[in-house]
């Protein structure tokens, strides 16, 4: 318990400084979003309108450290502004209406890289130098050494533009309600295939020679030596005695790369034209968005460290070694 509590203490110390640097970073940055839509209007805005947007956008002249409380206060009570580039939207609706679609993207090509990559990984270790170890490994390396946008381009021109197998953008085909209806859950499923796919192909390499170079430090262990003295089936000690452990530092990378999905596949959104909050971000980059930039990135500073929080919890669950430590 006291593990856990200290570990608290520290992502909380973390959560405050990643949300001054939220605060100060744009304030520090030369120019300001309300001086860039004064300029976009061509002199059609008046003094006072001008007053009113920097007290909206929280960038007015009261000293720095009572926009700063202010700022905490907006935080706790889900108030992040209004979008610049989607004006008059709040950023939290922004968000909202993004954050499902990167989660569906992103999740799914994480669970699949997980269980696909971890599972080779334990197989190539537990036989050693046999085909899956020796020709697999190379494979996924050269493969997951191309960058994201290089594979989804190829892979949108290939089989989207030349076979027309899949479709070529969003998330659903224009027209469609969002529904849970079958049909819908069908097309939403067809636009999802190539993107995951490029996802998983760059990322499933390193998951397996993770897991391969930890599995293989586990069987040469005591106990997986004496569980094949006994006689038990090899399958069980493969799976009861070496995965079983052996997947302990994966639980630590599987919850920071929790985290990190909510940022979004930000290449892969963009070629595919899906909506998520990557590619929302880059498009509150381009119109210098900041209240929409600080939301999006509050939101996946408080994602990793939650995630990385959980996996603390869990692996105290999981380890008996950080008990007694």
């Amino acid at each position: 318990m006291r593990f856990v509590v200290s570990r608290l203490g520290f992502y909380l110390v973390a959560f405050w400084v990643s949300v001054t640097l939220n605060f100060l970073l744009p304030r520090f940055m030369p120019g300001d979003p309300v001086s860039r839509m004064l300029s976009q209007s061509q002199g059609r805005m008046t003094p006072e309108q001008v007053d009113q947007m920097r007290v909206l956008f929280g960038l007015d002249e009261r000293p720095i450290w009572q926009q700063y409380l202010s700022y905490w206060q907006s935080i706790f009570t889900g108030d992040m502004g209004v979008s610049i580039s989607r004006f008059p939207t709040p950023v939290t609706e922004v968000i909202a209406s993004q954050i499902g679609w990167t989660l569906l993207l992103g999740g799914t090509a994480l669970i699949i890289a997980v269980v696909v990559g971890n599972s080779l990984g334990i197989l190539a270790a537990w036989r050693r130098g046999g085909v899956l170890d020796s020709i697999l490994p190379p494979v996924l390396v050269f493969i997951g050494s191309f960058p994201y946008f290089w594979l989804a381009m190829g892979a949108l021109y290939l089989f989207g533009v030349t076979l027309g197998w899949f479709p070529l953008r969003h998330a659903y085909s224009a027209g469609m309600t969002p529904s849970w209806s079958p049909e819908f859950i069908a097309d939403v499923a067809a636009h999802l295939v190539l993107p995951v796919t490029t996802i998983v192909l760059v990322s499933i390499g390193g998951w397996m020679l993770g897991m391969r170079n930890t599995m293989i430090a586990t069987n040469s262990e005591d106990y997986i030596v004496m569980a094949e003295a006994k006689g038990l089936r090899p399958s069980r000690v493969m799976l009861r005695y070496g995965a079983r452990n052996a997947t302990l530092p994966a639980t630590t990378s599987f919850g920071m790369a929790i985290g990190f999905v909510v940022g979004g596949a930000l290449l892969t959104e963009v070629v595919f034209a899906y909506p998520g909050l990557g590619y929302q971000l880059l498009a509150a980059v381009s119109a210098l968005d900041y209240p929409l930039m600080q939301g999006i990135f509050l939101t996946i500073t408080a994602a990793v460290l939650a995630a990385n929080f959980l996996v603390d919890v869990v692996y105290v669950r999981l380890d008996p070694r950080v008990r007694v430590s």
